[in-house]
């Protein structure tokens, strides 16, 4: 039987099988297991059992094969296995791109709409009358977050109550009726429905350091604006869109077509910034007394209805025309880990620690130096539509910077590794954080060379603030976001999912909420926001090289725990041995082992 085996050119039997492999499953026999109905792999080899007559004969008349495609070559037929090829254009299954362009195009069309509601939302609540960005830090804080969790709530009862595409349907059709609703109706009537009147007393009594809060109250619609933009964002993008994605998409496409969505993501970005450029920019041709800012936001969220619909018919067309791929159940278990229990565990693990302290820095100084870059953006553009023009240069030059920095991205990663990639975004903060203080806290020293460039202190503060913007955004989406998640991957499997949970639970608010909590304690203490920028400036220093040593104690960590797991995954692959054991001649054939 060795012999003709290895003729054949399978696995080879060992001439004198040890007592000890006889042993490994002696309840079962021999010919139980040739018989089993549940074919056996090896990680690609099929141990497949059929009764060849022109093979070997055992004692107990049952002859076998190791391998079902040689087993079949032998025959002279095809394998058992072949399927019939599924269509393919340019390489790519018809099946897919029935998936992958549709997802592709609503994606385009919720990342047009964000940067389009994003940009619009800070004109709106900045350049409003009796407003500044000091309303900013409150409104995250007092609004926007209750907000946000109270949707989140509704959003557990619907799911529970309605279909998968009713759902869909039923939160996306807001957004889209409200966003229209604004344009051409509560913004046209925003000087009746505001209570400017009461707004002015109550700031007369409390002092201007109650400038923010009053604001809120002062101009709710554009808070109320404020708020659907993000919740756009974090709803229509992370929920709706991602987790229709992921129900229709297999993992091996995911694995090819998801980092495309990323940059069309960039592509959406750039192309949105030059349409609020447009839009803001027709005031020019318009005549004095009309009231340019309105027409420019009727144009804007008629877009936003019309790629809003869009949306709904390609969800729609998929979901008709595009079979599901069926999926498995069974579920692996989340921790679901309580504030306490999350707590609990960041402190546990140093790894965690440092992991949870680079999502709270980042969160936190890139709101301490975003809310003081606007207060003087408006300081610099205090008309909406040169404030919205403005953006929309800004958000081009974003998604361009975006784009070019996830091509370098993987040529970083191959190059420098880990460590250095999730040093590059705290440093950018840090180098272009220190130059734009600077500019506003010694400004007026360095105002007669900054006159040999055309610049004023202040508008060179802008695009200092502008440019700290871009790199640590794109930073951020293309070196920072992989780094965490890839942070993730030697971990344990149980220390992995819950350390993913308490970040996920208490690191990403506090980092969001961090920096307007400070913002807010600052300007309630001293004043104003103007009066609190060298303060703000020395807590950055601070965060930033926090973070900095976080990220170096991290990648120790890291590496050290790569090696471990390719030192263990080279021992594993040098110790798998895949014995086939022959049967002895006596009567214990049924207590005979085969691997």
């Amino acid at each position: 039987m060795e012999a003709v085996l290895q003729t054949r050119g399978l696995l080879s039997l060992p001439p004198k099988p040890t007592k000890a492999s006889s042993l490994l499953n002696p309840s079962q026999g021999l010919s139980h297991r040739l018989f089993a109905s549940k074919p056996l792999g090896f990680n690609g080899l099929c141990l497949f059992y059929r009764r060849v007559p022109s093979v070997v004969a055992k004692p107990n008349g049952v002859p076998f094969i190791c391998n079902a495609k040689a087993a079949s070559a032998a025959d002279g037929k095809q394998p058992f296995f072949n399927e019939n090829e599924k269509p393919k254009f340019m390489g790519i299954e018809i099946l897919t791109l029935k998936k992958i362009i549709p997802l592709g195009l609503m994606f385009f069309c919720i990342l047009f709409n964000y940067t389009i509601l994003r940009d619009t939302k800070d004109v709106l609540v900045v350049t409003a009358k009796g407003s500044s960005a000091e309303i900013i830090p409150f409104l995250k804080t007092w609004v926007n977050l209750p907000m946000a969790i109270g949707f989140m709530l509704l959003y557990t009862k619907l799911a529970n109550v309605l279909s998968k595409k009713a759902l869909f349907y039923t939160v996306i059709v807001p957004f889209i009726a409200f966003f229209g609703a604004f344009g051409f109706l509560l913004y046209p009537l925003s000087n009746y429905i505001h209570p400017q009147a009461l707004s002015d007393k109550l700031l007369a009594v409390l002092g201007p350091r109650f400038l923010g809060p009053l604001a809120i109250m002062r101009i709710w619609s554009f808070c109320l604006f404020y708020v659907m933009a993000e919740l756009w964002g974090s709803v229509v993008i992370s929920v709706l869109f991602w987790g229709f994605a992921n129900q229709i998409t297999t993992v091996e496409e995911a694995k090819r077509f998801y980092p495309l969505f990323g940059l069309g993501a960039n592509v959406a970005l750039i192309f949105s910034g030059r349409t609020v450029k447009y839009f803001s920019n027709l005031r020019k041709n318009l005549g004095p007394r009309v009231d340019g800012w309105a027409i420019s936001l009727k144009g804007m969220m008629s877009i936003v209805v019309l790629m809003g619909f869009t949306i709904c018919f390609l969800y729609w067309w998929v979901n008709k025309f595009v079979p599901l791929p069926t999926r498995s159940w069974k579920k692996k278990e989340k921790p679901k880990m309580g504030t306490m229990e999350s707590l609990k565990f960041l402190v546990s693990s140093r790894y965690i620690r440092d992991l949870a302290t680079l999502v709270v820095a980042y969160g936190i100084s890139i709101n301490l130096v975003e809310v003081t870059w606007k207060s003087k953006l408006k300081a610099q553009f205090p008309s909406p539509n040169e404030y919205s023009s403005f953006m929309g240069d800004f958000s081009t030059a974003t998604g361009i910077a975006t784009f070019t920095m996830m091509l370098l991205s993987q040529f970083i990663f191959d190059k420098y590794g880990w460590g250095v990639a999730a040093k590059i975004t705290p440093t950018v903060l840090l180098l272009t954080g220190v130059g734009f203080f600077s500019l506003i806290l010694f400004g007026d020293p360095l105002g007669p060379a900054l006159a040999e460039f055309g610049m004023t202190p202040l508008l060179a503060a802008v695009y200092v603030g502008a440019m700290q913007n871009i790199f640590s955004k794109s930073a951020k989406y293309s070196l920072f976001d992989p780094c965490k998640e890839m942070a993730y991957i030697p971990l344990h499997e149980d220390t992995k999912v819950k350390g993913k949970a308490a970040i996920d639970v208490v690191c990403n608010p506090l980092g969001k909420s961090g920096g307007a909590l400070i913002q807010q304690f600052m300007i309630l203490t001293f004043g104003s926001l103007a009066n609190s920028t060298p303060y703000l400036g020395g807590i950055l220093l601070m965060i930033v090289f926090t973070w900095l040593s976080a990220a170096k104690s991290l990648d120790t960590q890291f590496t050290a725990l790569r090696r471990e797991e390719e030192l263990e995954k080279e021992m594993e692959r040098d110790a798998v041995k895949i014995p086939v054991v022959s049967e002895p001649r006596d009567d214990s054939v049924a207590n005979s082992s085969l691997l």
